[in-house]
């Protein structure tokens, strides 16, 4: 693996940017970059993992939201229609005027389970989205 260092710029919200110098200085990090690089680690390991959800599973994806996002709450709502046979329920929370989160019960094959937590997550205006499943036991 090639260990040559390249150098990027990325453009953050201000606020996202101070949010993340607070966790980097409480974790203890040296530099932005570190701290850059856990997180891009982090979210490769996140990428496998998810591309290795494969079979029958149980599980739920929370997501939370900001509902005056313009036709976000519609293109929500065409998702999950689009998924109605792996959608068990829905919880539906408001949690100010703002923001909205969701908890989606699912049952189903692994990779249509990935698909719709692939699918939420690529919304503009879904602040977070956290799939979680089990396999069954074998009796």
């Amino acid at each position: 693996m090639d260990n040559e260092l390249m150098r990027i710029g990325v453009s953050l919200p201000e606020s996202l940017l101070e949010r993340f110098d607070s966790i980097i200085s409480k974790r203890g990090y040296s530099s932005r970059s570190e701290g850059i690089r856990d997180a891009i680690r982090w979210y490769i390991r996140y990428y496998e993992w998810m591309s290795n959800i494969k079979g029958e599973r149980f599980g739920t994806i929370t997501l939370a939201y900001n509902h005056h996002q313009r036709g976000l709450v519609d293109q929500i709502t065409e998702i999950e229609h689009e998924f109605i046979g792996t959608i068990q329920s829905t919880l539906h929370l408001h949690v100010d005027a703002d923001n909205c989160f969701e908890l989606v019960v699912i049952h189903g094959e692994g990779e249509r389970i990935r698909e719709l937590s692939e699918k939420l997550t690529a919304l503009k205006g879904v602040k977070h989205v956290k799939l979680t499943t089990i396999v069954p036991e074998e009796k």
